[in-house]
């Protein structure tokens, strides 16, 4: 069991970064498809008016989806360093405990939003930016999400955790049934059944479920380096501090993601209405389909990177982020001239409405300005994620959504009207980017001071 992952330490890097790396950007092109698939199959359940309203309550939503994503992430990344390090120096038992503390934590985050959801969610989704038309659709999407949040975090957690390891393969299969499940469930729910968003919502908590289920397997059945036992449940303080302490930036990345949807559904509210709401919506989800495969494209950065930061290898950690950060500004250019250049054609796969098509055109087109070199700050959070870094990891993840975004849009709506909140997007991008630059210099000059291999992975500056 203890040599399954080290053939991280060995392999060519641009070829253990293209093998691990793969599985992750299909799964996640796959996972925005489905995200894709269900405003799709939403926006023709409903007619044109009533459609725009329905996309809108999805839109309005969102930000309380975001939060389960952003429990599951601290959960799962902050694991998957654990893990990783703990593999690279053959400590086997300390990753077990933090693969069974995972599955005791989500258990329990689970549980207390099923109990949420039975609670009166208006006000909150007034707060989010919910229209009076918009609001029953929020509602009664949310409502199906909440109840089954413990599929979403053990879900995504547990994907991480088998991506540290160096298998991903099988992450990548385990969220391709999840998404198939979904794709098929949709139009089955929507359609067959007559239950507009909330079938949409019934068919994600299900597909996740099961995805969860197959994972939990994996792990039970002794194919994985991290055998899990029902008494690796038992909390560890310490390493739930540590879990918590180097996911809390992506959480909180994810958190603030969360924050700034709600900030950005207020201003469009008062800049452009319920048509506004919609069109970020579906702008926000074509978006997905290049930022999901740059966080795929990390997915395979992360094991080399802790893997052989544990395991006394430096220079491969190095090598290893600059082929990633080549990979995820060619890939992010290539998302920008599409998007740039064919938004009506895009936006005009969900609606026909004039008023959308032509508020889209325009959004979009702000909208991306920064796509082709955000994946550096997708690809230097994720480093120090997996060096253990807690604190350069926690302000690259927040760097974005908070230190850049949310002074943008508040100060842009004020000088350029709507045009404004689209502008503060790729302002805040090419922001973020910069500050990362910053941050990998600096780690890079630290490295090349380390002597020798058998110093590499104590340096613990921050």
């Amino acid at each position: 069991m203890e040599g399954k992952s080290d053939f991280l330490g060995r392999e060519e890097i641009k070829k253990l970064l293209f093998k691990l790396s793969l599985p992750g950007i299909i799964a996640m092109v796959v996972q925005a498809f489905y995200n894709v698939v269900d405003t799709f199959f939403v926006a023709k359940a409903y007619g044109a008016d009533e459609s725009i309203l329905a996309i809108g309550g999805l839109t309005v939503a969102f930000p309380i989806q975001m939060i389960l994503i952003g429990i599951a992430v601290l959960l799962g990344t902050g694991s998957a360093s654990v893990i990783s390090r703990a593999l690279g120096a053959k400590e086997i038992e300390r990753a077990r405990r933090a693969l069974g503390n995972v599955y005791s934590a989500g258990l329990v985050m689970g549980v207390l939003f099923f109990v949420l959801s039975f609670s009166d969610l208006s006000p909150i989704l007034k707060a989010f930016g919910a229209t009076e038309g918009i609001m029953p659709y929020a509602v009664e999407y949310i409502k199906v999400i909440l109840a089954g949040a413990i599929t979403c975090i053990l879900g995504i957690a547990v994907q991480n955790i088998v991506r540290a390891e160096g298998n991903a393969r099988f992450s990548m299969n385990a969220m391709l049934l999840g998404a198939g499940l979904n794709i098929v469930l949709d139009p089955l729910l929507i359609f067959g059944f007559g239950m507009g968003v909330r079938g949409a919502a019934l068919a994600t908590v299900f597909s996740q479920g099961v995805s969860a289920l197959w994972i939990l397997h994996y792990f039970l059945a002794g194919k994985s380096a991290v055998h899990f036992g029902f008494e690796m449940l038992k909390p560890d303080i310490g390493i739930l501090k540590e879990i918590a302490a180097i996911g809390a930036g992506p959480f909180v990345m994810d958190i603030s993601q969360s924050v700034t949807m709600i900030f950005v559904n207020a201003a469009l509210a008062v800049y452009g209405g319920d048509v506004a709401i919609a069109v970020y919506g579906l702008i926000f989800r074509l978006f997905s389909f290049v930022f999901m495969p740059l966080i795929g494209l990390s997915f395979g950065l992360q094991p080399i990177a802790g893997y052989n930061y544990g395991a006394g290898k430096p220079e491969r950690v190095v090598k290893a982020v600059k082929i990633a950060a080549l990979g995820a500004v060619s890939f992010g250019t290539a998302g920008f001239l599409v998007m740039f250049l064919f938004p009506q054609q895009l936006l005009s796969i969900f609606s026909s409405d004039p008023a959308l098509l032509d508020l889209g055109k325009t959004a979009m087109r702000i909208f991306v300005f920064g796509m082709p070199l955000v994946g550096i700050n997708i690809i230097g959070a994720t480093l120090f994620q997996a060096l253990g870094r807690a604190r350069p990891s926690f302000i690259l993840s927040v760097s974005r959504p908070i230190l850049f975004f949310l002074p943008m849009v508040f100060l842009l709506p004020r000088l350029y009207n709507l045009n404004g909140v689209w502008a503060a997007f790729p302002v805040a991008d090419l922001m973020a980017v910069v500050l990362t630059l910053l941050f990998l210099f600096r780690e890079h000059r630290i490295f090349q001071q380390i002597p020798g291999p058998e110093n590499a992975g104590m340096e613990n500056s921050s």
